[in-house]
Order: C-alpha cells, then sequence, then structure tokens
C-alpha cells in the first residue's frame, strides 16, 4: 500500500512538472491594433473584445503564459460595438485585472524579443485594417516566431498583419497555405465595403493564399503548417483551441 502511495505522489509531482514546464516553454504573443478611426466617417474603431478573450482563455486556462502588445503601445482600443456583456468569457475580461493592464498599458511590439515566444496573434476588428499591413514590427517579429518553428495565428480582419509578412526566402508567409478571414461577402453585409481600405480577402488570395470560407457569420477556422486562421468573430474560440493543439505538437 505505500509502494502505491509513493508512486501516485511521485506521479502527481510529475505531472506538475510538466504543466509548468508547459506553460513557460509555450509563451504566446497577442497584439492589438492601436487605430481608432473607421476611415473617415467619424466612427470609433478598434479591436474586437471577442476576438481577444475567446482564444485568450482557452490558452490560459490551459497554462498558457500570455502577453498581449499593441502596435504603438499604451492603451489599447475597443471597439465600442464588441462589448456584448452577454458574452461570459468577455464578462471574465472585466473581472480580470492582468488583462484590462495589459490591454490599458500594453507594451509595443517593437520591443518585444521574438525569441521569447512559440506563437503570435492577431486579435481582428478593423483597426487591425490601417495599421497591421505596413508595420515593420508586425512582419519581423512574425517571421522570426515562424521561422523558428513557431505559430502564426489571425481571426477576422486580424489576418491584415498577413499581407506583408515574408520569409528569409523571399516568399510570402500565406503564399500556398490555406487561410480564413473576413470575407467580401460579410464586409458587405454591415456596408463597410467602400469604408476599408482595402478588401482582406481580395489582398490575401493575391499573396498566394488559398482561401477556405465557410457561410457568413458561422465558425470557420483552419490551420495549415502552423498557420491559424478564422473567418469572423464566431471562430475566435476555435481559433484558440487550434493553437492549443498546435503547441502540444511543438
Amino acid at each position: 500500500m505505500k509502494t502505491i502511495k509513493f508512486f501516485g505522489l511521485a506521479l502527481s509531482m510529475l505531472i506538475g512538472l510538466m504543466t509548468t514546464s508547459y506553460a513557460q516553454d509555450n509563451k504566446v504573443l497577442v497584439v492589438l491594433t492601436s487605430h481608432i478611426e473607421m476611415g473617415d466617417t467619424g466612427k470609433k474603431t478598434g479591436f474586437w473584445l471577442g476576438e481577444l478573450t475567446h482564444p485568450y482563455y482557452v490558452l490560459a486556462d490551459a497554462g498558457v503564459a500570455i502577453d498581449v502588445v499593441s502596435i504603438d503601445g499604451g492603451m489599447a482600443p475597443i471597439d465600442p460595438s464588441s462589448v456584448d456583456l452577454n458574452d461570459k468569457v468577455n464578462q471574465r475580461f472585466f473581472k480580470d485585472a492582468e488583462l484590462m493592464s495589459q490591454v490599458i498599458n500594453s507594451r509595443k511590439l517593437s520591443d518585444v524579443n521574438s525569441a521569447d515566444y512559440q506563437a503570435i496573434i492577431f486579435t481582428g476588428g478593423h483597426g487591425t485594417m490601417w495599421d497591421f499591413p505596413n508595420s515593420d514590427s508586425v512582419n519581423k517579429v512574425s517571421a522570426a516566431i515562424y521561422e523558428n518553428n513557431g505559430i502564426v495565428a489571425a481571426v477576422c480582419h486580424g489576418p491584415a498583419a498577413l499581407m506583408n509578412i515574408k520569409l528569409s526566402n523571399g516568399t510570402y508567409l500565406i503564399d500556398n497555405k490555406k487561410f480564413a478571414g473576413f470575407t467580401n461577402e460579410e464586409e458587405a453585409m454591415i456596408k463597410l465595403t467602400k469604408v476599408v481600405p482595402f478588401s482582406l480577402e481580395d489582398e490575401l488570395i493575391s499573396r498566394g493564399g488559398k482561401h477556405v470560407y465557410a457561410k457568413a457569420w458561422t465558425e470557420n477556422a483552419i490551420a495549415d503548417q502552423r498557420l491559424i486562421t478564422g473567418q469572423n468573430p464566431q471562430s475566435a474560440h476555435k481559433v484558440g483551441q487550434l493553437i492549443l493543439a498546435e503547441l502540444k505538437k511543438l
């Protein structure tokens, strides 16, 4: 009986050590937009709250360490339209002082060391269409993480970050990979086709991406060669699950 108890205790300690190691070895970086204006409409935009909270808590609840940054640092703007308090995951955000602090006092993406992370996630929201595509930090940090056998992920409009990421061989990261992102159909349905600076769907296809889309406003998330993408807010939770599964493979 004592022998059984000893092995049981030893197994519990081993599992605890493995969990700690997993959390330490799989650090994830979440990137938020700093852009607040919806073109010249006078309306406010920013990042979409549920596209931060859903992947974040999937990973955090599994013991993964997460840092949240933004393009310019400081207060990362939440799109007012995304504050859905009927969403229980969003409710967690407003009770989570640590995560709220990371959003309110976010570090600049340019200040991070890419070697510290095994995955980078680009949260969506229309603001991303203005400041993600031409950010040198987005391009450099993402390429470095990916080429170090890491994961690049994005949801909804977050794949705007993928437009200009090139690998060391000169090819676009998205080239010849399946992706999901906010579709032309969905943009038209919310009457913002002429407001956004470009068509996300068209631009990513032009860079060699293979668009995989589902019915508007339904869950659709794709994992292909360590690139994980989701079509819309409804896909954010699944993106988190796919990232977690991919981390376990690394």
